[in-house]
């Protein structure tokens, strides 16, 4: 094999297969002298792949792991399995791995052969994942082009459906993607709107990148994902609670964490609860919980909430 970086693919592909090979028998597959691999071993280790040779009759030469992240050589079939694994880790919102799933699995689609294209595309066609609970599904085609928007700053073009069911095409410049538990944001500047604004990816369709590039704005926020949650509190409904607690604060100080701050001291035996919450039955079994009684000021939903959750737990109990 005369063409030097043809065989260099050529081995470094049998060097990433896990084991150790002898130079006779890199020499016999490639049809070079071992003198021409110990050169292209040379050539490789310049590149960035830490090749490891050991000696004796056993010995041989094997990729080992380095410093850096070499670039990876992989086969159809290779290619084809991440692709079709990291769009499955995306689309379930795996804890922890979510978006960088979504970014290595832009990088691999951008480079794939039009062949390999085609197989990844018919194996999630004929694919239909079991959804157990969770949020709604999100598009993998969406995510690889917002992530691809991201990285290069490009415009993008899609239709959005809002909560209401209104549907309407927007034009941003993406600045983030934010997965929060099993949902999908985009935290975006909308053009048409002159504004800063988050979308919910599931509500996304037909997402374009425009070839527009455009230089990076600066967030109003710490970062993407503090911009979010800001966001979502803000649309989230709150209820301010004033509770009386009829327990020591120093008792009900460990059962409440951080919130122990929010408790101010009556007298010996009770204390006063103010705090916020959005949504009243996480507040109402935080109070049932606590194994104390207590008393609820506001608000008067609140109040509302654990009669009803009484009675429910009454008839329950026979």
């Amino acid at each position: 094999m005369t063409d030097t970086p043809a065989r260099l693919l050529n081995l470094l592909s049998l060097l990433q297969t896990p084991r150790e090979w002898p130079g006779s028998e890199l020499a016999e597959r490639l049809a070079v002298s071992p003198r021409t691999i110990r050169r292209d071993v040379e050539r490789l280790r310049d590149l960035g792949y830490p090749v490891e040779a050991t000696r004796g009759s056993i010995g041989g030469y094997r990729l080992v792991a380095g410093a850096a992240m070499p670039p990876l050589l992989l086969d159809d079939e290779e290619a084809v399995a991440i692709a079709v694994g990291l769009r499955a880790a995306a689309g379930n919102a795996v804890e922890g791995i979510e978006e960088a799933s979504v970014r290595a699995l832009a990088k691999l689609v951008q480079v794939l052969p039009a062949r390999l294209r085609h197989r990844v595309g018919s194996l999630n066609a004929a694919t239909v994942p079991l959804q157990l609970g969770g949020g709604p599904r999100v598009d993998p085609e969406v995510l690889t082009a917002l992530a691809s928007a991201v990285a290069g700053h490009e415009r993008v073009r899609f239709g959005y459906r809002a909560g209401d069911g209104a549907e309407t095409r927007r034009l941003v410049e993406p600045h983030r993607l934010v997965a929060a538990g099993r949902r999908w944001y985009l935290v975006a500047f909308d053009n048409d709107r002159d504004d800063w604004r988050i979308f919910r990816v599931d509500r996304i369709q037909d997402a374009r990148q425009t070839g527009a590039r455009v230089a990076p704005r600066e967030l109003p926020a710490e970062d993407a994902a503090a911009y979010v949650a800001g966001k979502l509190a803000n649309l989230a409904p709150t209820f301010r609670a004033v509770v009386t607690l009829h327990a020591p604060r120093e008792q009900l100080a460990d059962r409440l964490g951080a919130a122990a701050a929010e408790l101010e001291p009556i007298d010996a035996g009770s204390c006063r609860l103010h705090t916020r919450a959005d949504r009243l039955d996480w507040l109402a079994v935080r109070l049932v919980t606590l194994g104390c009684e207590f008393e609820v000021h506001e608000p008067p939903e609140l109040a509302a909430y654990l009669r009803d959750l009484a009675g429910r737990a009454t008839r329950g109990a026979g």
